[in-house]
């Protein structure tokens, strides 16, 4: 268990010491064994100089050993976390110095906890480089800002992170148990990779880096240590069939991609390889158990691939395609092929998504009511509320689950209040969790039962925390104000402001037709406002600070024209609504 400097409980490990024994009847045998095995806690030895912390977040943090100190990759999603990881270390091994930090992509759960290790002070004084694939830094803070709000929320229901621990509850997400609460930081990468083949020496330690961009990650990296024989794939090859769309949401990612650098790590590093070792679950050992280990991994997702690109080539839809995919009994066979996190009906709609979109093609489809509009409509068409859910409970009792989660939704679309619907669609997603074997799947349904019946947990979770609001650029700052400005509020005003950076670029911002747009070339003869400003200080002002509050900012021109533009911005709502109107 891991608290904050507050004494609030961020990582409780213990609350899952639940797992063990025969699995109960309200969780699926393989889910039940694949959480046993994540929730194992503690520090591992993968070769002598490589040791591994599991099971003090929602991943692995890895120490590798150096010359004269430690080299840390993947410091977890909270700074409590990493600190209580590496001090788990040090306990047995050493007291030895953080000479380096490497994240291997851009998700918070591999660089959010880089405080707990190592400091500001420190990287800056170049005592410890912090290593990454080029562009993780843009990669991170738009998704955890731009679209952070929904994937908070969302993400909410994907770890069960607000779920009681339990048979009946939570047990794990199949990647990891669940996301640690701590504090989320980030320290800026101060050595970018750039090409496959790079290497670099550190500590005296030699790294050779393979990039793997646009797979699980937008900027993601795989790296070997030849004097070890030992290969790092970060997220790219784990014990479980990873998300080609997570279900927080995110760009689809590209399994053709994803399996050719799979193939090429093969190529390049497989005969040089006697254990292989990701940030999240447990290694693999020996050369050729390495090599078929990350052969039926790659073909996974070229299977998932190319059969999916198949069968829409005769014109099957992404959830037709979803039912009909058969998968090669060797596949099936192999445990880390199954789909814990990620999950062959959720990935082949995604691959499906990738090239066709959203739109199946079939006309009656492309204009179809919103939810609560449909639902009113279909509840009316079979009878009213009170005979749906009657006819819902055939349903339910005869164990077609799935029909009647989308009757009753409907009736919850047309009617929140329905006691009886609710109740009963709560416990068809119950028995929907129970079956489940993807931790995801599992989460989201009970999490979909606890709403119902106790109303709304928010975002247990926030990742767009203040180290990462701080690596915004003015560009990326500028585009997350206009994400947020209200149209139709906004159709009427014509605002000009200029925004002039004493450490960069000087801005014209115009909002005009309910747009905000801007640029460093095109000026404004006579702008309404000049802010004049360091660029640290562009995110307090524009988070609605009066800028006579703020040092180093002048203001020229007339000060109502700021307000007018913070008051067209519409505030994100963490608490919206999922599985009611």
């Amino acid at each position: 268990m891991v608290t904050n400097a507050e004494g609030r409980t961020v990582w409780d490990n213990d609350s899952y010491a639940f797992l063990q024994g025969e699995a109960p009847d309200s969780v699926n045998p393989s889910l039940w064994r694949q959480s046993g095995l994540v929730a194992r806690q503690g520090l591992y030895e993968v070769v002598p100089g490589i040791y591994q912390v599991r099971g003090l977040d929602l991943s692995n943090i890895s120490f590798v050993e150096g010359e004269s100190g430690v080299i840390v990759i993947d410091p977890l999603i909270s700074a409590e976390t990493a600190a209580a990881a590496l001090g788990l270390y040090r306990e047995q091994r050493g007291d030895r110095p953080v000479v380096a930090v490497v994240y291997t992509h851009s998700h918070i759960d591999h660089f959010g906890g880089v405080k707990g290790v190592t400091t500001q002070e420190d990287v800056n004084a170049g005592r410890c480089p912090v290593i990454a694939p080029v562009g993780l830094v843009g990669e991170a803070v738009s998704e955890n800002v731009y679209a952070g709000t929904a994937m908070s929320r969302r993400a909410g229901y994907m770890y069960g992170a607000s779920l009681p621990r339990g048979e009946r509850g939570q047990v794990g997400a199949g990647l990891g148990q669940t996301t640690s609460s701590g504090s989320v930081t980030l320290i800026v990468p101060t050595v970018d990779v750039t090409t496959t083949g790079e290497e670099l020496v550190v500590d005296g330690v030699r790294m050779v880096f393979q990039m793997a961009p646009g797979t699980e990650a937008p900027a993601e990296m795989h790296f070997h240590f030849p004097d070890l024989r030992a290969l790092c794939m970060a997220e790219n090859s784990t014990h479980t069939l990873h998300n080609l769309l997570t279900l927080r949401g995110a760009l689809v990612r590209d399994p053709h991609a994803w399996s050719g650098y799979l193939t090429e790590a093969i190529d390049l590093f497989g005969e040089q390889t006697d254990v292989v070792f990701a940030s999240h679950h447990w290694p693999t050992w020996g050369q050729q158990e390495c090599t078929e280990y990350l052969s039926v991994q790659r073909d996974l997702y070229a299977y998932l691939h190319d059969q999916t690109l198949r069968m829409l080539n005769r014109g099957m839809t992404g959830s037709e395609i979803a039912e009909e995919i058969q998968m090669p009994h060797a596949l099936e066979a192999a445990w880390h092929t199954h789909g814990y996190y990620g999950s062959v009906s959720h990935n082949v709609k995604a691959i499906y998504q990738r090239y066709m979109g959203w739109f199946d093609g079939n006309p009656a489809h492309l204009w179809q009511h919103p939810p609560v509009e449909a639902g009113r409509r279909y509840v009316e068409f079979m009878g009213g509320a009170d005979e749906v859910v009657r006819k819902a409970q055939g349903s339910y009792d005869a164990g077609d689950f799935r029909w009647a989660a989308g009757v009753l939704s409907h009736v919850i679309f047309s009617d929140e209040h329905h006691a009886g619907a609710r109740e009963l669609l709560a416990a068809t997603f119950e028995q929907l969790a129970y079956g489940s074997e993807n931790g995801t799947w599992r989460n989201f349904y009970l999490s979909g039962a606890y709403e119902l019946r106790h109303g709304s947990f928010g975002t247990p979770t926030a990742t767009a925390a203040p180290d990462l609001l701080a690596q915004l650029t003015p560009e990326q700052l500028f585009d997350a104000l206009a994400i947020r400005v209200h149209g139709p509020r906004s159709w009427d005003l014509h605002l000009r402001l200029d925004v002039d950076l004493t450490d960069g670029d000087r801005f014209h911002l115009t909002l005009r037709n309910g747009v905000l747009t801007y640029s460093s070339a095109t000026r404004h003869d006579e702008p309404d406002l000049t802010l004049r400003m360091p660029r640290a200080a562009v995110g307090v002002l524009m988070s609605g600070a009066d800028p006579g509050t703020i040092d180093g900012v002048d203001v020229s021109g007339d000060p109502g024209v700021l307000q007018a533009l913070l008051g067209a911005l519409d505030a994100p709502d963490p608490d919206f609504a999922i599985v009611t109107p």
